[in-house]
């Protein structure tokens, strides 16, 4: 390892050591109970619940994958999904937050999402809370291995050291400091990577234009490429067996592709991913006060507004400083890392690049601690064993934290995976399964256990249906999987909830009360 890599190297060590260190402060309190671990006790203030949800939302791809499919097609699939994201994160805050964080306490005091909807349609049996609990296992589970993919490429860039290696102690990091300090260390990190990943955006945009000669520069260089600064259209790398080709210096491209209006609408759906994320509604419920939420949510929206267009941006300077540096989507994942080190000092590269390590703890952590709670707390003790002590629930906890960070990991020892494409379709599952049942469930009185039930299996079904048999048809069937899912699983609440009998005058009352104390606040 030479001088550089060894700075880049201690500057990143510097930052592990304080999350480890924020992780060993909260392990006494974390375990104290299944609740502290989980949830934190709902004692988080809005500074930390914003940096908190966001940050555990965005993950490795907010720094890698969303500015490497900017390097390789454009503004048009990077813009709208942007844009999609910050719209879809207002309306999560607006609608969701507030009457989330009342209802989970008022049925039941629930600690989990399988928790919140079993308890909200008062089930003997737990069904719902079965479905919701697997869903949620096999989604973070694809998840994590996202994050850990990106822990891989990040340090196999940086060091050149095997990617399978890194890969499994970034993980291994990550599963140490989560299975000692729980939530409560999770979210704390998160706010403090949240920090991180900002300004490591926007210092890296700032520099980046400066480097390139100014925005005007960057414009100029770029629209050579077909389609590359277009909305309404898209670049078309000339690819062979992946790899975009390169004649006299220049990444060639083919004629811009169109991009209508149900591109737009796919892409634009990324945002109804939003009101089904376990890690972002799970930090609704976690804060102290109710009312503090309308704070949370405007810090929340201009942290994603600004994280997202400097993200997108960067990818687009990164084509017109580097444009045949990246070759492949996988390869352009990197445009980040490479533009830190050309621009900084190595020491602030690495300061800068544990940005890049900030966004994938902060998910990563996120994802395997609600797994786990998805099996100790509503499998193991909702199910299997119901008299389950509270010792019990947070060695089932500590145990399947380890079981699942074994599966990513096995998952993610494909080094091309794509960060981008696999956090799509783990978005998607997510958004799909829970992300209508959850709007009806807060807003629709008349929504039946039957309804809910068959419109998780619904949703969640069908994403694989479209990802795996409609998508490959093309043409109009080409579309984001989460838009298709996404009705498909509201149209299926609606017409099995009023095929069923309403439901209980109990769950009635219940909802009414929910709905007086949220509009009072």
């Amino acid at each position: 390892m030479n001088w550089e890599s060894a700075q880049i190297l201690s500057a990143m060590v510097l930052y592990i050591a304080v999350v480890i260190a924020i992780g060993l402060y909260y392990a006494k309190r974390a375990s104290e109970s299944s609740d502290n671990f989980l949830i934190g006790g709902r004692s988080l203030g809005p500074w930390v619940v914003a940096m908190g949800a966001e940050a555990s939302d965005m993950s490795g791809w907010l720094l890698m994958g969303l500015p490497g499919l900017a390097y390789f097609t454009g503004l048009a699939d990077a813009g709208w999904t942007a844009i999609g994201l910050a719209i879809g994160t207002y309306l999560n805050w607006l609608l969701v937050a507030k009457r989330l964080r009342c209802y989970s306490h008022v049925a039941g005091d629930a600690i989990t999402i399988p928790d919140f909807f079993s308890n909200r349609f008062k089930e003997d049996k737990k069904i719902i809370m079965t479905i919701a609990a697997l869903f949620i296992m096999i989604f973070f589970t694809v998840y994590a291995a996202s994050c850990f993919v990106a822990v891989g490429k990040l340090f196999n860039s940086l060091f050149n050291i095997d990617y399978t290696y890194m890969m499994i102690a970034g993980a291994l990091f990550v599963l140490f400091y989560t299975f000692i300090g729980g939530f409560l260390a999770e979210s704390a990190s998160d706010f403090m990577q949240g920090c991180v990943m900002v300004v490591a955006l926007t210092v890296v945009l700032i520099v980046g234009i400066s480097t390139a000669g100014g925005i005007s520069a960057v414009i100029e260089n770029v629209k050579a490429f077909p389609g590359f600064l277009e909305f309404f259209g898209i670049a078309q790398p000339v690819l062979v067996d992946g790899v975009q080709q390169v004649e006299a210096g220049a990444p060639l491209f083919g004629p811009a592709g169109p991009y209508g209006i149900l591109l737009i609408i796919s892409m634009l759906s990324w945002g109804l991913g939003y009101f089904g994320m376990p890690q972002v509604l799970l930090k609704f419920m976690s804060i102290r006060k109710i009312d503090e939420l309308t704070l949370s949510r405007r810090i929340a929206v201009i942290w994603v507004i600004i994280s997202l267009t400097a993200a997108v941006a960067i990818g687009i300077i990164g084509r017109a400083l580097y444009p045949t540096e990246f070759l492949t989507h996988s390869s352009a994942e990197s445009i980040f890392i490479l533009m830190s080190r050309n621009f900084f000092l190595p020491f602030f590269a690495g300061i800068v690049m544990a940005g890049i390590l900030a966004a994938t703890i902060s998910s990563s952590d996120s994802y395997l601690l609600i797994a786990a709670s998805a099996f100790s707390k509503n499998l193991y003790q909702g199910i299997m064993k119901k008299d389950a002590s509270d010792r019990a629930v947070l060695i089932a906890s500590r145990v399947t934290l380890v079981i699942i960070a074994i599966i990513a990991m096995i998952i993610a020892l494909d080094r091309n995976s794509v960060i981008f494409k696999v956090v799509a379709f783990a978005w998607a599952g997510f958004g799909a399964t829970f992300g209508p049942l959850m709007l009806f469930s807060l807003f629709w009185k008349r929504v039946t256990r039957s309804g809910a039930i068959a419109g998780m299996l619904a949703g969640g079904s069908m994403v694989f249906i479209w990802k795996l048999l409609i998508s490959p048809l093309g043409g109009v069937f080409a579309i984001y999987e989460l838009l298709p899912a996404f009705v498909t699983s509201c149209l299926f609440i609606v017409v099995v909830s009023l095929l069923s009998k309403e439901p209980s005058q109990e769950i009635q009352d219940e909802f009414e009360r929910v709905k007086a104390e949220t509009a009072r606040m």
